[in-house]
């Protein structure tokens, strides 16, 4: 779009502002993760944000955009002579998912460094967006090695190819800015870690705010241009707060005692690492200079602690990112030194142009965290349900058992789908299995091949001395072998026949444990349940093993036992996830008894069921949770009609882990927790 919506038109949103703000006048903060809900102006924000940034001067024909003060000595296009030079705007480069890593760092021309012996190097996109913007939407959903490289390249300011025994560097500083929606699923908590800030985002629920949401959007969409003129003012303002925070950044004073309450907030939530101390003392040097203070604050310490430790705090896997901020408050007090202000407001920033960033927020818009644990509903004491809790024949959700660590269950043969760590599958990253023609452009040399593949021909090529003749035929792409993520639908029996309070919390626990390995192994997870009269969809097929995990533990029991519709249904779930996502295998976990009740016929149907999975070779397995001295085996009858195997309670459970997740129904998000 030619004219980006105006940063200082979005409507609230100040947490987000601020951060991006705050990294715009020291990108050493490292960067702003950005979780929300979809249509909360993330990409908006950050789109925005480039048109702010002032403009950098670059070296005259270097594609790696070096600075004439300070070129890179290594620079590939170098070395370069001091003269020429021009200004251009500061770029923000959006990262596609679905890029390559040849795209992102570059690549080079395999042909002409075997036949040739040179180094013609094609930069990507990190060289791109050096001494700018690169922007990520969707960032949970890139390739685990995309974002190994894009982070690392972001921590060390430099990025570095190899390929072949041919190596090529190049600086990469940039502002990194992720985006992500967290039902699709979340980031390893590693990589996580790598952002400097983070903040959460939603839609505000205050109807003068949502119209004027409405009224500035319609009013750009009519006209960009004369939208973005009436904003010129705000606009030329903000950039020189930025120019003027920048200068003044290296006179900001760190004191002992802003220290003391850096590293006593860090140790008291319990990041893991020094990272978090180091980000959150830039984070409180940069507030100061965009306040336009030479000397850090407490409000500082405590503005910082808000956007850089909630993706950082030890948490469980579905516990939502946050803070308690009375304990925040707490430790600020604690260890406030002498040297600090009283935080008590009286010297609070400036707001910022139309009331956007620079000022503290108030507490109602402070990001919420554990501390909002007061208002949680409960259920009865000791966990039982409320009175009239559920209608007739029907139980209220029982709570799950402790978790545990479940044997591996894989899909057989070898997949195509997205990176992981469940199944073996081709992937670009692994062990190299052997090798093939190129399809397409080559991205992984199998160097031994290619000279296999061309030395027969060196004397009708008319080779005459040292080296090897290699033409585009000889090349041959490696193969690897690696592990992919599947898609993991769990078919749960939630009938009379499985509502056994003690009983259902046993299949809830194994459940919950099934979904913790899914979390693990970076799978996709759908959920289907069936009671009563039908089956339904809980959980259509995601990433966010959460979600799945909050659709569980509200699980309601009773009725007959529909199976054959339990099944059914999730056949129906797998024919429509095959058109979307058609490389990602599917491993249905079927979690019952064996029992089936529910309609006419129901054993036959269920057995008619059952067989249409094992007819298209769908990998299966049977969670047998009869109990009891006399047992039917019906669930291993089951698994035979599926084609797939059968494990019990007892045998699912391949270590126990008690105590990796403590009262996950009390904190997961969804439970009364505000994310």
């Amino acid at each position: 779009m030619s004219t980006p919506f105006p940063f200082t038109a979005v409507v609230g949103q100040d947490d987000l502002r601020l951060a991006l703000l705050l990294n715009a006048v020291s990108p050493a903060v490292g960067g702003v993760l950005v979780r929300g809900e979809k249509g909360t102006a993330k990409s908006t924000a950050v789109r925005a944000l480039s048109a702010l940034l002032p403009e950098v001067d670059v070296v005259s024909g270097c594609r790696f955009s070096c600075d004439p003060d300070s070129p890179d000595p290594g620079c590939p296009d170098g070395p370069h002579e001091p003269g020429a030079f021009a200004s251009r705007p500061a770029r923000m480069v959006e990262l596609p998912v679905g890029a390559s890593e040849d795209r992102l760092v570059g690549a080079l021309d395999i042909e002409r460094a075997l036949a040739e012996g040179v180094k013609a190097f094609e930069p990507g996109l990190l060289a791109d967006a050096h001494r700018g913007i690169l922007y990520v939407d969707e960032v949970n959903l890139l390739h685990d090695h995309l974002v190994d490289l894009l982070l690392d390249a972001a921590a060390m300011g430099a990025s570095y190819v190899e390929r072949e025994g041919v190596s090529v560097r190049h600086a990469a500083r940039f502002l990194l800015v992720g985006t992500m929606n967290p039902e699709e699923g979340e980031l390893r908590p590693q990589l996580l870690d790598r952002f400097g800030l983070t903040v959460e985002v939603a839609a505000s629920r205050e109807p003068d705010q949502r119209v004027e949401v409405v009224r500035r959007r319609l009013a750009y969409d009519d006209d960009p241009a004369g939208f973005a003129a009436r904003w010129a003012d705000e606009e030329a303002a903000v950039r020189a707060r930025i120019v003027a925070a920048r200068k003044l950044l290296p006179s900001v004073r760190l004191g002992d005692g802003a220290l003391r309450q850096i590293a006593a907030t860090c140790a008291a939530f319990e990041v893991d690492g020094m990272r978090a101390d180091i980000v959150m003392a830039r984070t409180a040097t940069a507030l100061a200079a965009w306040a336009g203070r030479t000397e850090v604050l407490a409000e500082d310490v405590r503005q910082a602690a808000l956007l850089a430790l909630p993706h950082r705090r030890r948490r469980n896997p579905f516990d939502a990112p946050g803070l308690d901020e009375d304990k925040l408050d707490e430790t600020l007090e604690e260890f406030g030194g002498p040297d600090e202000g009283d935080g008590d407001g009286d010297d609070d920033p400036d707001p910022g142009p139309g009331g956007g960033p620079g000022g503290q927020p108030e507490p109602d818009d402070a990001p919420r965290g554990e501390g909002d644990a007061a208002a949680r509903p409960e259920a009865g004491e000791g966990g039982e349900p409320q009175a009239g809790a559920g209608g007739a024949g029907e139980q209220s959700p029982a709570r799950a058992a402790e978790p545990f660590r479940t044997k591996v269950l894989s899909v057989p043969g070898l997949g195509e789908g997205a990176a992981g760590r469940r199944s073996r599958a081709r992937t670009e990253h692994g062990r190299t299995i052997g090798a093939r023609r190129p399809r397409g452009a080559l991205t992984k040399l199998h160097l031994a091949a290619t000279v296999q593949a061309a030395a027969p021909h060196q004397r009708a090529r008319g080779r005459s001395g040292p080296g090897l003749v290699v033409r585009r035929d000889d090349l041959r792409q490696a193969m690897r072998e690696g592990r992919e993520g599947n898609l993991v639908l769990f078919v749960v029996d939630a009938s009379g026949s499985m509502a056994a309070r003690q009983r259902m919390g046993a299949v809830k626990g194994a459940v919950l444990s099934l979904l913790l390995d899914a979390y693990q192994r970076r799978d996709k997870v759908g959920l289907v349940t069936f009671r009563g009269a039908a089956a339904e969809v809980a959980l259509p097929p995601t990433s966010s093993v959460d979600a799945a995990a909050v659709r569980l533990e509200s699980l309601p029991t009773g009725g007959r036992t529909p199976l054959a519709a339990g099944l059914l249904k999730a056949h129906e779930v797998l024919r429509v996830e095959r058109l979307r996502d058609p490389a990602r295998r599917a491993l249905v976990v079927v979690v019952t008894d064996g029992r089936a009740t529910g309609g006419p016929e129901p054993v036959a149907l269920a057995g008619r069921a059952a067989r249409l999975f094992a007819a298209e070779g769908t990998a299966s397995v049977v969670v047998d949770c009869e109990s009891g001295p006399v047992r039917l085996g019906l669930a291993g009858r089951l698994a035979g009609e599926l084609g797939g195997t059968a494990v019990t309670l007892d045998e699912l459970r391949a270590e126990s882990i008690a105590g990796l997740v403590k009262d996950v129904q009390g904190s997961r998000p969804g439970s009364g927790r505000a994310a």
